[in-house]
Protein backbone atom coordinates (compact mmCIF):
# COMPACT_ATOMS: atom_id res chain seq x y z
CA UNK A 1 0.00 0.00 0.00
CA UNK A 2 1.68 3.24 -1.15
CA UNK A 3 -1.11 5.28 0.13
CA UNK A 4 -3.08 5.74 3.19
CA UNK A 5 -6.03 7.70 3.38
CA UNK A 6 -8.10 9.32 5.72
CA UNK A 7 -10.79 10.65 7.28
CA UNK A 8 -11.58 12.51 10.10
CA UNK A 9 -14.49 12.86 12.31
CA UNK A 10 -14.22 15.22 15.03
CA UNK A 11 -11.66 17.94 14.42
CA UNK A 12 -11.58 19.49 17.22
CA UNK A 13 -8.33 19.24 19.98
CA UNK A 14 -7.66 15.74 19.81
CA UNK A 15 -8.29 15.08 15.89
CA UNK A 16 -7.21 18.40 14.30
CA UNK A 17 -4.49 19.54 16.94
CA UNK A 18 -3.43 16.32 18.57
CA UNK A 19 -3.43 13.16 15.69
CA UNK A 20 -3.46 15.00 12.22
CA UNK A 21 -0.54 17.06 13.11
CA UNK A 22 2.07 14.21 12.34
CA UNK A 23 0.99 13.97 8.70
CA UNK A 24 1.69 17.13 7.81
CA UNK A 25 5.09 16.83 9.95
CA UNK A 26 6.05 12.91 8.84
CA UNK A 27 3.54 11.58 6.19
CA UNK A 28 4.21 8.28 5.94
CA UNK A 29 2.43 8.23 2.67
CA UNK A 30 -0.66 8.97 4.40
CA UNK A 31 -3.11 12.28 3.68
CA UNK A 32 -6.67 13.19 4.91
CA UNK A 33 -9.37 12.96 2.00
CA UNK A 34 -12.48 13.39 4.03
CA UNK A 35 -13.63 15.46 7.24
CA UNK A 36 -16.52 15.76 9.08
CA UNK A 37 -17.15 18.28 11.80
CA UNK A 38 -20.09 20.66 12.65
CA UNK A 39 -18.38 23.25 13.72
CA UNK A 40 -17.50 25.52 10.45
CA UNK A 41 -14.98 27.12 11.61
CA UNK A 42 -12.62 24.30 12.67
CA UNK A 43 -13.91 22.25 9.27
CA UNK A 44 -12.86 24.70 7.00
CA UNK A 45 -9.42 25.13 9.22
CA UNK A 46 -8.98 21.67 9.11
CA UNK A 47 -9.84 21.20 5.06
CA UNK A 48 -7.50 24.68 4.22
CA UNK A 49 -4.41 22.66 6.38
CA UNK A 50 -4.85 18.83 4.27
CA UNK A 51 -6.55 20.02 1.27
CA UNK A 52 -9.62 18.13 1.99
CA UNK A 53 -11.71 17.80 -1.82
CA UNK A 54 -14.97 19.86 -1.15
CA UNK A 55 -16.91 16.92 -1.97
CA UNK A 56 -15.56 14.88 1.04
CA UNK A 57 -16.39 17.35 3.58
CA UNK A 58 -19.54 17.26 5.63
CA UNK A 59 -21.12 18.85 8.38
CA UNK A 60 -21.85 15.64 10.18
CA UNK A 61 -20.70 12.26 11.00
CA UNK A 62 -23.77 10.66 9.77
CA UNK A 63 -23.46 12.42 6.18
CA UNK A 64 -19.64 11.02 6.04
CA UNK A 65 -20.75 7.01 6.86
CA UNK A 66 -23.99 7.61 4.05
CA UNK A 67 -21.37 8.11 1.55
CA UNK A 68 -19.53 5.15 -0.01
CA UNK A 69 -16.31 4.51 1.76
CA UNK A 70 -13.75 7.33 0.89
CA UNK A 71 -11.09 6.47 2.65
CA UNK A 72 -8.80 3.23 4.15
CA UNK A 73 -8.73 4.32 7.94
CA UNK A 74 -11.13 6.82 9.58
CA UNK A 75 -10.29 8.78 12.94
CA UNK A 76 -12.89 8.83 15.36
CA UNK A 77 -12.59 11.47 17.35
CA UNK A 78 -15.99 12.81 18.80
CA UNK A 79 -17.38 13.18 22.08
CA UNK A 80 -17.56 10.31 24.75
CA UNK A 81 -21.31 9.81 24.01
CA UNK A 82 -20.64 9.58 20.17
CA UNK A 83 -18.34 6.89 19.61
CA UNK A 84 -19.83 4.10 19.66
CA UNK A 85 -22.82 5.12 16.94
CA UNK A 86 -19.91 6.66 14.88
CA UNK A 87 -17.07 3.19 15.84
CA UNK A 88 -20.29 1.34 14.65
CA UNK A 89 -20.52 2.42 11.30
CA UNK A 90 -17.19 2.58 10.50
CA UNK A 91 -17.20 -1.02 10.91
CA UNK A 92 -19.81 -1.75 8.79
CA UNK A 93 -18.20 0.25 5.72
CA UNK A 94 -15.16 -1.45 6.03
CA UNK A 95 -13.03 1.12 7.71
CA UNK A 96 -10.10 0.41 9.97
CA UNK A 97 -10.29 2.31 13.20
CA UNK A 98 -8.55 5.07 15.32
CA UNK A 99 -11.01 5.61 18.32
CA UNK A 100 -10.43 7.91 20.84
CA UNK A 101 -10.86 7.05 24.52
CA UNK A 102 -12.97 6.04 26.18
CA UNK A 103 -14.53 3.39 23.80
CA UNK A 104 -18.04 4.53 24.89
CA UNK A 105 -19.25 5.47 28.43
CA UNK A 106 -21.32 2.27 28.73
CA UNK A 107 -20.03 -1.17 29.31
CA UNK A 108 -22.55 -2.98 27.33
CA UNK A 109 -21.78 -0.63 24.22
CA UNK A 110 -18.04 -1.25 24.39
CA UNK A 111 -18.99 -5.33 24.64
CA UNK A 112 -21.30 -4.79 21.39
CA UNK A 113 -18.37 -2.55 19.69
CA UNK A 114 -15.88 -5.58 20.07
CA UNK A 115 -18.56 -8.53 18.87
CA UNK A 116 -19.22 -6.25 15.75
CA UNK A 117 -15.64 -5.41 15.08
CA UNK A 118 -14.25 -9.44 14.97
CA UNK A 119 -17.36 -10.41 13.05
CA UNK A 120 -16.81 -7.89 10.54
CA UNK A 121 -12.68 -8.47 10.89
CA UNK A 122 -12.23 -4.37 11.35
CA UNK A 123 -9.44 -3.50 13.24
CA UNK A 124 -10.08 -0.86 15.86
CA UNK A 125 -7.37 0.85 17.99
CA UNK A 126 -8.04 2.50 20.91
CA UNK A 127 -5.96 5.66 21.22
CA UNK A 128 -3.97 4.56 24.66
CA UNK A 129 -1.25 6.37 23.79
CA UNK A 130 1.06 5.92 26.96
CA UNK A 131 1.62 2.80 25.28
CA UNK A 132 3.43 4.77 22.65
CA UNK A 133 5.77 7.01 24.50
CA UNK A 134 9.42 6.50 25.07
CA UNK A 135 9.22 5.97 29.12
CA UNK A 136 6.60 3.36 28.91
CA UNK A 137 8.38 1.50 26.15
CA UNK A 138 11.20 1.38 28.05
CA UNK A 139 9.86 -0.06 31.56
CA UNK A 140 7.64 -2.69 29.17
CA UNK A 141 11.03 -3.77 27.83
CA UNK A 142 12.87 -4.05 31.16
CA UNK A 143 9.84 -6.12 32.60
CA UNK A 144 9.53 -8.05 29.69
CA UNK A 145 13.34 -8.94 29.83
CA UNK A 146 13.10 -9.54 33.86
CA UNK A 147 14.83 -7.04 35.09
CA UNK A 148 12.84 -7.14 38.43
CA UNK A 149 12.06 -11.01 38.26
CA UNK A 150 8.84 -11.69 38.63
CA UNK A 151 6.24 -8.40 39.76
CA UNK A 152 4.34 -8.76 42.64
CA UNK A 153 3.29 -5.02 43.45
CA UNK A 154 2.81 -1.90 41.85
CA UNK A 155 1.73 1.66 43.59
CA UNK A 156 0.84 3.47 40.71
CA UNK A 157 -0.14 7.97 40.91
CA UNK A 158 -2.09 9.75 38.54
CA UNK A 159 -1.55 13.33 39.27
CA UNK A 160 -3.82 15.25 37.41
CA UNK A 161 -2.69 18.25 38.20
CA UNK A 162 -4.90 21.44 40.18
CA UNK A 163 -5.77 23.41 37.04
CA UNK A 164 -5.97 20.50 34.49
CA UNK A 165 -8.97 18.98 37.02
CA UNK A 166 -10.13 22.39 36.94
CA UNK A 167 -9.96 22.87 33.24
CA UNK A 168 -11.22 19.54 32.29
CA UNK A 169 -13.25 17.97 34.87
CA UNK A 170 -15.11 20.73 36.71
CA UNK A 171 -15.62 23.46 33.56
CA UNK A 172 -14.94 21.16 30.62
CA UNK A 173 -16.45 18.46 28.43
CA UNK A 174 -16.01 16.34 30.90
CA UNK A 175 -17.63 17.77 34.37
CA UNK A 176 -20.78 15.63 34.34
CA UNK A 177 -20.81 11.69 34.56
CA UNK A 178 -24.01 11.62 32.61
CA UNK A 179 -23.04 13.72 29.85
CA UNK A 180 -19.05 12.36 29.13
CA UNK A 181 -18.35 9.29 31.73
CA UNK A 182 -17.33 8.82 35.49
CA UNK A 183 -13.74 10.23 35.62
CA UNK A 184 -11.98 7.27 36.31
CA UNK A 185 -13.03 6.34 32.93
CA UNK A 186 -12.54 9.20 31.25
CA UNK A 187 -9.12 10.21 32.57
CA UNK A 188 -8.15 6.86 33.78
CA UNK A 189 -8.66 4.37 31.38
CA UNK A 190 -4.97 5.60 30.29
CA UNK A 191 -3.38 4.10 33.44
CA UNK A 192 -5.70 0.90 33.58
CA UNK A 193 -4.67 0.11 30.09
CA UNK A 194 -0.87 0.64 30.70
CA UNK A 195 -1.10 -1.53 34.01
CA UNK A 196 -2.93 -4.22 32.35
CA UNK A 197 -0.60 -4.05 29.59
CA UNK A 198 2.85 -4.37 32.02
CA UNK A 199 1.54 -6.87 34.15
CA UNK A 200 0.41 -9.36 31.43
CA UNK A 201 -2.89 -10.02 32.77
CA UNK A 202 -6.44 -9.79 33.09
CA UNK A 203 -7.82 -7.98 35.94
CA UNK A 204 -9.39 -10.43 38.89
CA UNK A 205 -11.25 -8.38 41.49
CA UNK A 206 -11.35 -4.38 42.82
CA UNK A 207 -12.27 -2.08 45.27
CA UNK A 208 -12.46 1.74 44.94
CA UNK A 209 -13.25 4.75 47.22
CA UNK A 210 -13.22 8.44 46.65
CA UNK A 211 -15.96 11.49 46.25
CA UNK A 212 -16.24 14.94 45.15
CA UNK A 213 -14.83 16.59 48.15
CA UNK A 214 -13.64 19.98 46.93
CA UNK A 215 -15.01 21.55 44.12
CA UNK A 216 -18.95 21.91 45.53
CA UNK A 217 -20.71 24.80 46.29
CA UNK A 218 -20.07 24.40 50.18
CA UNK A 219 -16.68 25.58 49.66
CA UNK A 220 -17.52 28.77 47.49
CA UNK A 221 -15.63 31.77 49.27
CA UNK A 222 -18.66 33.73 50.48
CA UNK A 223 -19.54 36.57 48.27
CA UNK A 224 -17.99 34.54 45.38
CA UNK A 225 -19.90 35.52 41.94
CA UNK A 226 -21.05 32.71 39.41
CA UNK A 227 -18.54 33.75 37.13
CA UNK A 228 -14.86 35.06 37.80
CA UNK A 229 -15.01 38.20 35.85
CA UNK A 230 -18.24 39.24 37.92
CA UNK A 231 -15.85 40.87 40.60
CA UNK A 232 -14.94 37.73 42.70
CA UNK A 233 -13.60 39.17 46.10
CA UNK A 234 -10.75 36.36 45.46
CA UNK A 235 -9.97 37.26 42.20
CA UNK A 236 -6.09 37.39 44.04
CA UNK A 237 -5.47 34.45 45.63
CA UNK A 238 -8.08 31.62 44.07
CA UNK A 239 -5.58 29.31 42.19
CA UNK A 240 -8.99 28.96 39.55
CA UNK A 241 -8.90 32.35 38.81
CA UNK A 242 -9.79 31.83 35.00
CA UNK A 243 -8.19 34.60 33.53
CA UNK A 244 -5.08 33.41 35.67
CA UNK A 245 -5.30 30.54 33.11
CA UNK A 246 -6.96 31.53 29.75
CA UNK A 247 -5.84 35.30 29.73
CA UNK A 248 -2.28 34.72 29.32
CA UNK A 249 -1.77 35.32 25.74
CA UNK A 250 -0.32 31.45 24.99
CA UNK A 251 -2.29 30.01 22.25
CA UNK A 252 -2.24 26.34 22.57
CA UNK A 253 -4.27 24.13 24.51
CA UNK A 254 -6.04 25.20 27.40
CA UNK A 255 -6.90 28.43 25.63
CA UNK A 256 -7.22 27.02 22.35
CA UNK A 257 -10.28 25.33 24.55
CA UNK A 258 -12.01 28.85 24.54
CA UNK A 259 -13.09 29.30 21.02
CA UNK A 260 -11.50 30.38 17.48
CA UNK A 261 -10.82 34.27 18.85
CA UNK A 262 -7.83 34.12 21.44
CA UNK A 263 -7.47 37.87 21.00
CA UNK A 264 -7.66 39.57 24.14
CA UNK A 265 -11.13 41.19 23.38
CA UNK A 266 -12.54 37.18 22.17
CA UNK A 267 -10.66 35.59 25.43
CA UNK A 268 -12.69 37.69 27.68
CA UNK A 269 -15.98 37.13 25.79
CA UNK A 270 -15.98 33.69 26.15
CA UNK A 271 -14.91 34.06 29.75
CA UNK A 272 -18.43 35.90 29.84
CA UNK A 273 -20.41 33.78 28.00
CA UNK A 274 -18.64 29.77 27.65
CA UNK A 275 -17.89 27.14 30.15
CA UNK A 276 -14.56 28.24 31.02
CA UNK A 277 -15.20 31.37 32.89
CA UNK A 278 -17.66 30.14 35.64
CA UNK A 279 -16.39 29.63 38.90
CA UNK A 280 -15.28 26.14 39.76
CA UNK A 281 -17.11 26.10 43.23
CA UNK A 282 -20.50 26.81 40.61
CA UNK A 283 -22.02 22.86 41.15
CA UNK A 284 -22.31 22.19 37.82
CA UNK A 285 -19.96 19.09 37.82
CA UNK A 286 -20.22 15.86 40.17
CA UNK A 287 -17.40 13.53 38.68
CA UNK A 288 -14.84 12.60 41.76
CA UNK A 289 -11.70 14.55 42.45
CA UNK A 290 -10.23 12.10 43.99
CA UNK A 291 -10.23 8.28 43.58
CA UNK A 292 -8.07 5.11 44.72
CA UNK A 293 -8.63 1.89 43.70
CA UNK A 294 -7.24 -1.69 44.58
CA UNK A 295 -6.85 -4.29 41.52
CA UNK A 296 -5.99 -7.87 41.89
CA UNK A 297 -4.70 -9.13 38.54
CA UNK A 298 -5.37 -13.46 38.01
CA UNK A 299 -1.42 -13.49 37.87
CA UNK A 300 -1.47 -11.98 41.48
CA UNK A 301 -0.10 -9.29 41.05
CA UNK A 302 -1.74 -6.79 43.66
CA UNK A 303 -2.35 -2.86 42.21
CA UNK A 304 -2.98 0.42 44.62
CA UNK A 305 -4.04 3.04 42.17
CA UNK A 306 -4.76 6.34 43.37
CA UNK A 307 -6.08 9.45 40.91
CA UNK A 308 -6.06 12.81 42.38
CA UNK A 309 -7.43 16.15 41.06
CA UNK A 310 -4.72 17.78 44.34
CA UNK A 311 -1.31 17.99 42.62
CA UNK A 312 0.50 20.65 41.10
CA UNK A 313 2.21 18.84 38.15
CA UNK A 314 0.23 16.82 35.75
CA UNK A 315 2.84 13.87 36.22
CA UNK A 316 1.94 9.09 36.78
CA UNK A 317 4.45 8.09 39.19
CA UNK A 318 4.44 4.22 39.49
CA UNK A 319 6.84 2.17 42.05
CA UNK A 320 6.90 -1.88 40.50
CA UNK A 321 8.02 -4.08 42.91
CA UNK A 322 9.44 -7.05 41.61
CA UNK A 323 10.81 -10.04 43.11
CA UNK A 324 14.32 -9.86 42.51
CA UNK A 325 14.25 -5.63 42.40
CA UNK A 326 12.32 -2.63 41.79
CA UNK A 327 11.05 0.38 39.06
CA UNK A 328 10.92 4.04 39.87
CA UNK A 329 8.99 6.06 37.35
CA UNK A 330 8.28 9.95 36.99
CA UNK A 331 6.79 11.23 33.79
CA UNK A 332 7.26 14.74 34.98
CA UNK A 333 11.41 13.85 35.10
CA UNK A 334 11.05 11.43 32.09
CA UNK A 335 13.19 9.01 34.25
CA UNK A 336 13.17 5.08 35.12
CA UNK A 337 14.87 3.89 38.51
CA UNK A 338 16.18 0.47 38.30
CA UNK A 339 17.10 -0.94 41.22
CA UNK A 340 18.55 -4.74 41.69
CA UNK A 341 18.64 -6.27 44.98
CA UNK A 342 21.81 -6.86 46.13
CA UNK A 343 23.45 -9.66 48.38
CA UNK A 344 23.01 -7.92 51.61
CA UNK A 345 20.84 -4.81 53.51
CA UNK A 346 20.40 -2.05 50.94
CA UNK A 347 23.34 -2.99 48.36
CA UNK A 348 21.40 -3.08 45.68
CA UNK A 349 22.37 -1.72 41.94
CA UNK A 350 20.81 1.05 40.69
CA UNK A 351 20.54 2.70 37.78
CA UNK A 352 18.71 5.63 36.24
CA UNK A 353 17.58 5.75 32.69
CA UNK A 354 16.86 9.37 31.49
CA UNK A 355 14.16 9.44 28.77
CA UNK A 356 14.61 11.76 25.95
CA UNK A 357 11.39 14.11 26.57
CA UNK A 358 9.38 14.49 23.51
CA UNK A 359 8.23 17.71 21.94
CA UNK A 360 4.82 16.69 21.00
CA UNK A 361 1.39 15.43 23.16
CA UNK A 362 1.22 12.89 26.08
CA UNK A 363 5.36 12.87 25.57
CA UNK A 364 5.26 11.44 22.07
CA UNK A 365 2.37 9.38 22.39
CA UNK A 366 0.15 11.06 19.96
CA UNK A 367 2.60 11.12 17.57
CA UNK A 368 3.57 7.89 18.40
CA UNK A 369 0.25 6.06 18.02
CA UNK A 370 0.06 7.68 14.89
CA UNK A 371 3.13 5.94 13.62
CA UNK A 372 2.25 2.33 14.67
CA UNK A 373 -1.22 2.84 13.05
CA UNK A 374 0.49 3.61 9.56
CA UNK A 375 2.23 0.52 10.36
CA UNK A 376 -0.96 -1.42 11.31
CA UNK A 377 -2.70 -0.48 8.20
CA UNK A 378 0.43 -1.69 5.84
CA UNK A 379 0.69 -4.54 7.39
CA UNK A 380 4.43 -3.98 8.48
CA UNK A 381 4.03 -4.06 12.48
CA UNK A 382 1.16 -6.24 14.50
CA UNK A 383 -1.61 -4.27 16.29
CA UNK A 384 -0.13 -5.03 19.85
CA UNK A 385 -2.88 -2.71 21.25
CA UNK A 386 -5.86 -5.02 20.72
CA UNK A 387 -9.30 -3.75 21.16
CA UNK A 388 -10.21 -6.95 23.24
CA UNK A 389 -7.45 -5.36 25.50
CA UNK A 390 -8.88 -1.75 25.78
CA UNK A 391 -12.07 -2.83 26.38
CA UNK A 392 -10.81 -4.84 29.56
CA UNK A 393 -9.26 -2.08 30.94
CA UNK A 394 -12.99 -0.13 30.41
CA UNK A 395 -14.10 -2.98 31.95
CA UNK A 396 -11.96 -2.37 35.20
CA UNK A 397 -13.08 1.14 34.89
CA UNK A 398 -16.74 0.46 35.12
CA UNK A 399 -16.03 -2.01 38.07
CA UNK A 400 -14.36 0.24 39.55
CA UNK A 401 -16.87 2.83 39.57
CA UNK A 402 -19.68 -0.14 41.16
CA UNK A 403 -17.16 -0.67 43.74
CA UNK A 404 -16.92 2.92 44.60
CA UNK A 405 -20.59 3.28 44.23
CA UNK A 406 -21.43 0.43 46.43
CA UNK A 407 -18.50 0.17 48.81
CA UNK A 408 -17.64 -3.69 47.66
CA UNK A 409 -15.46 -5.66 46.26
CA UNK A 410 -16.40 -6.38 42.69
CA UNK A 411 -15.34 -9.61 40.71
CA UNK A 412 -14.43 -8.90 37.40
CA UNK A 413 -16.02 -12.31 35.98
CA UNK A 414 -18.85 -11.72 37.50
CA UNK A 415 -19.19 -8.37 36.70
CA UNK A 416 -18.57 -9.05 33.36
CA UNK A 417 -21.96 -11.26 32.89
CA UNK A 418 -24.31 -9.23 34.49
CA UNK A 419 -23.15 -6.07 31.64
CA UNK A 420 -24.01 -9.22 29.21
CA UNK A 421 -27.43 -10.34 30.61
CA UNK A 422 -28.34 -6.87 30.73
Amino acid sequence: MSTITLALVGAGERGQNCYAPHVLRNGQGMHFTAVAEPDEHRRNEFVAHYGVPSQNVFKTADELFAAPRIADAVLICTQDKQHYEHARAAILKGYTVLLEKPISPSPQECISLQKLATKHGVTIVVCHVLRYTNIFKTIKKLLDDGAIGDIVSIVHTENIGYWHYAHSYVRGNWKSSADSSPMILAKCCHDLDILSWLIGSRCKSVSSFGDLRYFTKDNAPEGAPSRCLEGCPKSSTCPYYAPKMYMTGAKDWPASCLGPDLSEEGRRRALMEGPYGKCVFSGENDVVDHQVASLLFENGVSVSFTASAFSNACERTMKIMGTTGEINVSTANNQVTLTEFGPGMRTGNTNTIKIVKSPYGHNGGDEGIMENFAGVIRGFVPNENLFEQSVHSHIIAFAAEEARLTGEVVNLSEFEKTILAD
